[in-house]
């Protein structure tokens, strides 16, 4: 059977037809298939809405986070939710074509365990976004060493791919990211980014910015060698411009002003508070981890042998 789990934030008018568009396409390559939904902390009745399609269709289950946990603490709900020997990850909004499921189903037949849905193009979006989005995924290929400048979350994962990220203890993580990490016998399909039917996107330039970081710091500490950088940057700009005032001195010439001292100290104290920064940062998502809370709380669940 085939699990696929559509992480969900306010979505209710996408809900029916994501349905719908789904069901159709398995039913008619025969593919057997569960829908699982799970509403991520919504406030406009998705998870209703759930519960009304379950109730029309028995391969539709769902569940609802207590609050707003963010998609990656959605897509690890669904995969542990999931009992299909294959899950697929994918936009509810069918920004993700449905029309490639069937030939990541086959090549998963053919005995491929990770099937990468990798784009084509982004579709539709502004220049600034593109930029950006541009580079977060140029400095995450370099950090890990694989092209992930066109990947997404759309993707085919065996079910022993599954139990290797339900595996994991990290609480922060970035799920595109790990399906590379963790390797298995992989193969690439292309896509071209739909059109979204309703709505608009839930993610705002500084959610951006956080997801982005918060990856970059889960899944390297390039960060904290930067650290080193800038004490050697700091080093060699001092060692410089103590030369130059020893020379200076030596040939009699007094230091004009307080310019070079300024210049120093901004740059000495900049490049400290920059460096107690990314410290600081990764120490709280050491603190987050150790803590070791769940990465999500389910509130209620629909479909399958049970309701709760």
């Amino acid at each position: 059977m085939l699990s696929i789990i559509l992480p969900a934030y306010n979505e209710k008018q996408n809900m029916e037809r994501t349905a719908v568009t789904l069901s159709g396409i398995l039913d008619k390559e025969n593919i057997p298939f569960e829908l699982v939904f799970v509403s991520d902390g919504s406030t406009d009745g998705t998870y209703e809405e759930v519960c009304r399609l379950a109730g029309q269709d028995k391969r539709i289950r769902g569940a609802e986070f207590s609050r707003n946990f963010g998609k990656e603490a959605a897509i690890f709900a669904g995969l542990e939710l999931a009992l299909g020997e294959a899950c697929i990850v994918m936009d509810c909004d069918l920004q993700h074509p449905p029309e490639v499921i069937p030939e990541m189903y086959r090549y998963w037949q053919e005995g491929f365990e990770v099937v990468e849905g990798i784009k084509k193009s982004r579709g539709k979006e502004s220049v600034f976004h593109g930029m950006f989005a541009g580079m977060f995924y140029g400095i995450m290929s370099r950090m890990m060493k694989m092209d992930m400048r066109s990947s997404s979350d759309f993707k085919l994962l065996d079910r022993k791919v599954v139990n290797v990220l339900l595996g994991l203890g990290e609480r922060n993580t970035f799920f595109r990211a790990l399906s590379f990490w963790a390797g298995f016998r992989s193969v690439k399909v292309e896509y071209e980014v739909q059109e979204r039917a309703f709505g608009s996107s839930k993610w705002s330039f500084k959610g951006l910015i956080r997801y982005a970081v918060s990856n970059v710091t889960s899944f390297s500490t390039i960060p904290l060698q930067l650290v080193t950088v800038m004490g050697i940057v700091s080093i060699l700009f001092s060692a410089v411009l103590a030369v130059q005032t020893l020379v200076k001195y030596m040939m009699g010439t007094a230091v004009e002003g307080f310019t070079t001292v300024i210049l120093l100290i901004l740059i000495i104290g900049g490049f400290i508070m920059i460096s107690l920064g990314i410290i600081g940062h990764y120490l709280a998502r050491i603190y987050e981890e150790v803590k070791g809370r769940p990465r999500y709380i389910i509130r209620r669940t629909v479909g399958g042998d049970h309701e709760e």
